[in-house]
């Protein structure tokens, strides 16, 4: 088996996040569900992107804020995502290879315009998330290279993509090129409300093809049917090799077969909690590349969560290598 040269290669919805601060009285005014995420339209996404206040525009997506993290960590990281060769397409594409990721995905030609997520930061800390999703939910069976899923260690899914029928036959066909490579297949649940449309689905994929589960505990019991964490977790332990949820606050449970493994919460002074998930992903991921075992693993999520809700924006802006040595 040939060595993989990339530790972490992500699939995931190619979107510019938009940030902003906003007093709840903005979401109350438009009749937005604080702390949730609505996919909006066209004519939705620019008026709302006109009436918010000065923002902060760099390329996102969760999986794609994963293999950033990740990268800042000292991980080997590529990402496939689709964006359409416009403006945001072209600060997505510059903003993600400055971050240290390969991105070797074609844009999308003659289709819908790049995605964007239009992020509304109350002073609690919430984030209320308005996505246009564009150009990234063409994303299909085609733009999975094989041979790039083939130079990575594990491949990383995001669950928000696996909304529309041609990403879910990408992911499958990832998952196969991944196992002819002797790889690992990792998947993100991302939402609940995702979860709950594509239940069945999530479960035969997570059952047949994932050897890691990412989710939180909202997820994890969607994903089980269950109001039980304990009950969803144990279950997410016979279902995959590792199964790392996490719960806020009070941090994370890893499970591995018989092992369960506790990791407490970093400590952290909340600003933003986007991308708290995305980070914790990275961290775990970059430490499980290099053969760290899983407290530690935890350890390194835990970190890179505590310091991406520390101020406004998914993308670390500490030294986040120095901070898990």
């Amino acid at each position: 088996m040939t060595p993989p040269d990339l530790d972490i290669l992500g699939i995931g919805n190619a979107i510019v996040d938009v940030l902003a601060p906003t007093p709840d009285a903005f979401l109350a005014e438009r009749g937005l569900p604080k702390g949730g995420m609505s996919l909006i339209s066209t004519e939705q996404a620019e008026a709302l992107y006109a009436a918010m206040p000065a923002g902060v525009e760099s390329s996102g997506g969760s999986a794609a804020n994963t293999c950033a993290v990740a990268a800042a960590l000292g991980a080997r990281v590529g990402f496939l995502g689709k964006v359409a060769p416009d403006a945001l397409g072209r600060v997505f594409a510059h903003d993600i290879r400055a971050a240290g990721v390969h991105f070797p995905t074609a844009p999308l030609e003659g289709g819908a315009p790049t995605a964007r997520c239009l992020i509304l930061v109350t002073p609690d800390g919430q984030r209320t998330m308005n996505t246009f999703l564009g150009a990234c939910v063409s994303f299909g069976e085609a733009d999975v290279d094989e041979a790039e899923v083939a130079r990575a260690g594990i491949v990383y899914l995001e669950g928000y993509l696996f909304d529309p029928p041609a990403a879910q036959a990408a992911f499958r066909k990832a998952a196969r090129a991944a196992r002819a490579a002797g790889r690992q297949v990792a998947i993100t649940l991302s939402d609940p409300f995702c979860v709950g449309r594509h239940r069945d689905a999530f479960l035969d994929f997570v059952r047949r093809d994932a050897d890691i589960l990412f989710a939180n505990e909202a997820e994890v019991t969607a994903l089980y049917g269950t109001e039980d964490f304990e009950e969803a977790a144990a279950r997410a332990g016979q279902d995959v090799a590792i199964a790392a949820l996490t719960r806020s606050a009070r941090g994370s449970v890893i499970l591995a077969g018989t092992t369960r493994v506790t990791v407490p919460a970093a400590p952290a002074q909340v600003v933003d909690t986007t991308g708290a998930g995305d980070a914790y992903a990275a961290g775990f991921l970059a430490a499980h590349a290099r053969g760290l075992g899983l407290e530690q693993a935890g350890r390194w999520g835990s970190i890179a969560a505590a310091e991406v809700i520390g101020h406004f924006g998914a993308r670390p802006q500490a030294d986040l290598k120095e901070m898990v040595a």
